[in-house]
């Protein structure tokens, strides 16, 4: 089998809604909310302040430390303030506040349809340049792109793996930039093994996308060192850890990261993003999303700049249903419910998903039958029905001992409890307080 060893699901995808539907850039907001922490990591530090004029690409807050990111102006217009906005969740974030008065770009963009195939940098510009543009990871994690392609001393980069795999139901983002950008794809691929060091690259992506196979594996088909790997459906293929299983058979051992067995792992959004950067100098300003549901008017995948709010995304695809009961951020299983349309769109939003009312309930939980579904299905191969046990009694370091930050959050332990028991949301609770105990074990050192 083409596809990772150990647990995982296989969620109804539900892709038909937005699948095949051409990127369609959304309009400017009148106003743009630009938040300074939209990757993991330390928030960035502004660097404009109230009345100055902005062009979009210009940089307004640069990178806080070695794993963040630089924001740049998705926007131009006027800085109205630097101030805190809540986020989705009601959280309070630095942000940066501007009037749009247009879409005036930075000089040195080239925004141009022609695609540059031939990159002269050496592998240290393309990383400059890389971190220059504040690129992060596009899949999920926002982890800063440029400290990937910096591996510690004593590590070695071997192999890059693509991520085209896209195994969250609902979201057809990737699948649809594989079919309209598949050539900037391939010219960013060459640009990372350039910068890796690197003379290997694996494009792996799920059987249920077969017209992005064939038409990566015929760009590809000329470019040495790049192969497209077919996966089979299972959830969580996305994930690095299941992703390098799947396409080269090596195991992440816990605790460490792709590098230990020699692998870069990129989403096929970031790459994209690489190349914009690295030829066409245009920074991370927008992304696609896809906005969808069963009852979604226009369902499909967007191009939307970075400070737009939710609420005039969902209006741009017809709107919020009346029987909408729950919209959220990312897909079904590892996104998170919003508390309110209002917060920006930012580089961790790749979907907006409108649940119905029917549908959006919880299941009373019932008692535990140890029946271990959720240990067979963990990809991690933890106990999730013993971490959540654990975080319910506050017992944090046994659930460190247990490898609770091994966790993907992935969800497939949830899902498959035949008793709907909440597994997931205590696990979430007791790696935040372990983490924050690991933390504090650092500073003291």
């Amino acid at each position: 089998m083409n596809t990772f060893s150990i647990g995982g699901v296989h969620p109804q995808d539900n892709k038909q809604y937005s699948a095949h539907k051409k990127i369609v850039e959304v309009p400017l907001p009148q106003k743009a909310i630009v938040p300074l922490s939209q990757h993991i990591g330390a928030p960035a530090k502004p660097i404009v302040a109230k009345g100055d004029k902005v062009l979009v690409g210009q940089l307004i807050a640069e990178a806080g430390g070695f794993v963040s990111a630089n924001i740049h102006s998705p926007v131009s217009g006027t800085v109205t303030k630097v101030d805190t906005t809540l986020d989705a969740w009601g959280m309070r974030v630095p942000a940066i506040f501007i009037d749009v008065e247009g879409d005036d770009w930075i000089s040195e963009a080239d925004r141009t349809p022609a695609v540059n195939r031939i990159c002269k940098l050496e592998p240290q510009q393309i990383i400059e340049k890389v971190k220059n543009a504040g690129i992060v990871g596009l899949g999920g994690a926002c982890f800063p792109t440029h400290v990937k392609l910096m591996p510690p001393p004593g590590k070695k980069a071997e192999v890059l793996i693509v991520n085209g795999v896209e195994c969250e139901p609902y979201l057809t983002c990737d699948h649809q930039l594989m079919l309209e950008h598949g050539e900037e794809i391939v010219v960013g691929i060459q640009i990372l093994m350039k910068a890796l060091g690197i003379a290997r690259a694996v494009i792996g992506i799920e059987k249920n996308k077969p017209d992005a196979i064939e038409n990566m594996r015929k760009l590809a088909a000329h470019t040495l060192g790049v192969s497209v790997q077919p996966l089979d459906l299972k959830y969580p293929q996305g994930g690095e850890k299941q992703l390098i299983d799947a396409c080269i058979g090596r195991q992440v051992p816990s605790g460490a990261l792709p590098i230990e067995v020699g692998a870069v792992v990129d989403n096929v959004a970031t790459i994209y993003a690489v190349y914009q950067a690295v030829q066409k100098n245009i920074p991370l300003v927008s992304r696609v999303v896809t906005v969808t549901g069963k009852e979604v008017a226009r369902p499909g995948n967007y191009l939307v700049r970075f400070g737009t709010p939710v609420a005039d995304i969902i209006d741009f695809a017809g709107g919020v249903p009346e029987n909408t009961g729950k919209i959220v951020g990312g897909g079904p299983m590892m996104g998170r419910a919003m508390s309110r349309l209002d917060m920006p769109a930012n580089k961790r939003v790749s979907g907006l998903l409108l649940i119905p009312e029917s549908e959006a309930r919880r299941t009373d939980p019932a008692n535990c039958i140890r029946c271990a579904k959720c240990v067979g299905a963990c990809p991690m191969g933890l106990e999730p029905y013993l971490l959540s046990k654990l975080a319910s009694l506050s017992r944090w370091d046994e659930m460190e001992k247990h490898n609770v930050m091994d966790c993907i959050d992935c969800g497939c332990c949830q899902f498959t409890c035949p008793s709907y028991r909440p597994l997931l949301d205590y696990i979430r609770m007791g790696k935040a307080e372990v983490g924050g105990l690991i933390r504090a074990r650092a500073a003291k050192k």
